[in-house]
């Protein structure tokens, strides 16, 4: 046996494949010994961290604090029970997570949120384009950047501006009326139900409408794109998930492959309806004016442009480029259009439903703005879109409801020469971290919140002398500088909406007591709160409840 492995070892291509892999292995260590030095370096100079180890970085001090909420709980918790556990260690700080997972710069001032969204553009995190590709094929306005990012999203902006929006009012309110139906429904048959899921096929309704211009009839209707466009958005992955077997899944590929085919296939055949609509349309500029989607006003202004380098250009016979572009933005639009809208939503009636003081306010708003008769609500916001624009309380609200459970969280890409500089002059070098702006962290900073876990919508209602008044770039609901969401009018819009059909006629009731009861163990829960973040930002459960039918302007809310 010896005398073999001896044998061996003295054959040159043994050798060879010895060295490669003992150099596999010894170059990635002295890396991350180079790092982890690096790391002392910056802390040696002041900039704020965690008590870190030259072995394993902040990763033991992480571990520990995150054995402290649930499981499935959403990362952006994370930096809250920090600064909870650190009071010390301030807004901005290092975590070293290498080579388990990127090493961070989290941020958490409206002064450093300021620097990277709208004073000097950092790039989007590397992770972002593998996790948004199987869907949009990397050709989204989410992943762009400089010049090819500002082209896009000015073809794609008209059809975002509030006018417009307001054309497409009927449609949404069309939609939301079956989305009460089905409330009825379930108030007759008196059952706990997922109002996530429920709220998921409204907004997926009307993004297809306002979007596409497309009836996906889901809330109803089974329908084959909307199931492998949603199966397909649970199969996205960053690849740092902390279980290897979930990141390699070998699965994943088959799932995009299969359902991102059956998606891919069915929008490119609404597509080609909306081009076809486009061309048949020239010839009646002022039918075409009338029923525009989002998309359409996308072709109009691409043929605009392409009419102004070359001849004008039949929309019909577009470039295969813009359709490879207009599929991707349609599918981005699908995605994020309908998930955080239809979170955030959950959100709104979740509080109403503990706060029925405020709703009372909330229901006596709708009923001066609408009238007394809530079942006719629906056809005044049609004939009168712009009433929605004299809701302060409702609008208070959803900007409380989205600092207390925000739908979103950023990060960015490191840049070698660029800091970020504290209100100390202190400078926090970027390079090769990833910058983490937690939206959820700056939301509960008491340094911009008085008692910033209590639900206060009149932060939003007071002057700028009043201590609830928000410090200016503290509320990120849709972020700010251009690189904002693009649909935060549409969101709103469909927001409002929805609150002024449901809020008069539904007693909405949170069903987590009696299914805790039902299992007869407690639920875990996030600083007290039973409906904390999951996934994607929506509730644990997707918000079990129960609906009882209101009475009108009544403070019939549990």
């Amino acid at each position: 046996m010896v005398t073999t492995i001896v044998s061996l070892a003295s054959q040159p291509l043994f050798v060879a494949l010895a060295t490669i892999l003992a150099l596999c292995a010894f170059i990635p260590l002295v890396k991350l010994i180079r790092w982890r030095f690096y790391i002392r370096q910056l802390q040696a100079q002041g900039l704020p961290m965690l008590p870190h180890s030259l072995l394993f970085g902040h990763l033991p001090v992480v571990t520990k604090l995150l054995r402290q909420l649930p499981s499935d709980a959403h990362p952006v918790y994370m930096p809250d029970q920090i600064r909870h556990h650190y009071p010390d260690l301030g807004p901005n700080y290092y975590v070293d997570l290498a080579p388990f997972a990127p090493s961070m710069l989290v941020i958490g001032t409206p002064e450093a949120h300021y620097q990277i969204a709208q004073e000097h553009l950092l790039k989007k995190m590397p992770n972002l384009k593998q996790f948004i590709s199987p869907l949009t094929n990397g050709l989204d306005i989410l992943i762009m950047e400089g010049a090819v990012w500002k082209k896009w999203r000015a073809v794609f902006n008209p059809g975002f501006s509030a006018a417009h929006l307001m054309t497409l009012v009927p449609a949404i309110v069309k939609e939301t009326e079956t989305y009460c139906k089905i409330l009825d429904e379930h108030v007759e048959k008196n059952e706990i139900f997922a109002m996530k899921h429920l709220t998921d096929y409204l907004t997926l309704d009307v993004i297809g409408r306002v979007v596409l211009g497309t009836h996906f009839d889901c809330q109803r209707t089974p329908n084959q794109m909307v199931r492998s466009l949603r199966i397909l958005i649970r199969w996205l992955s960053f690849g740092v998930e902390p279980n290897l077997l979930d990141r390699y899944n070998p699965w994943r590929y088959v799932m995009h492959w299969y359902h991102a085919g059956i998606v891919d296939a069915y929008i490119s055949e609404e597509l080609e309806k909306r081009l076809a609509l486009q061309r048949d349309g020239l010839n009646n500029e002022s039918d075409v004016k009338q029923t525009q989607t989002i998309m359409d006003l996308a072709i109009r202004a691409y043929t605009e442009i392409k009419a102004g380098e070359s001849s004008p250009q039949d929309p019909a016979a577009m470039d295969p480029f813009f359709r490879q572009i207009c599929m991707s933005q349609i599918k981005l639009f699908l995605f994020s259009g309908h998930d955080t809208t239809s979170s955030a939503t959950c959100y709104h009636l979740y509080l109403l439903s503990k706060h029925p003081a405020f709703l009372a306010r909330v229901q006596h708003e709708h009923q001066g703005v609408f009238g007394s008769d809530p079942t006719q609500a629906a056809s005044r916001i049609a004939e009168s879109p712009h009433l929605l624009n004299q809701l302060p309380l409702t609008t208070a609200l959803i900007k409380e409801s989205l600092r207390l459970f925000p739908v979103l969280s950023i990060s960015r890409r490191g840049e070698p020469g660029f800091s970020i500089i504290d209100s100390q002059r202190r400078a926090f070098p970027t390079e090769n971290f990833l910058v983490f702006a937690n939206t959820h962290s700056i939301h509960h900073n008491p340094a911009y919140w008085p008692d910033p876990e209590s639900f206060i919508p009149e932060r939003w209602l007071v002057g700028p002398d009043d201590p609830l008044y928000p410090v200016k770039g503290a509320w990120r609901g849709f972020e700010h500088g251009p690189r904002a969401c693009i649909g935060q009018e549409l969101s709103m819009l469909e927001m409002k909406i929805i609150l002024v059909l449901v809020a008069r006629q539904y007693v909405f009731k949170p069903a987590y007591e009696e299914l805790d009861r039902l299992a007869g163990k407690d639920k875990p829960t996030v600083n007290g709160e039973r409906a904390y973040q999951v996934n994607i930002f929506q509730p644990w459960g997707d918000l079990p409840l129960r609906v009882e039918k209101g009475e009108g302007t009544k403070l019939q809310i549990a």
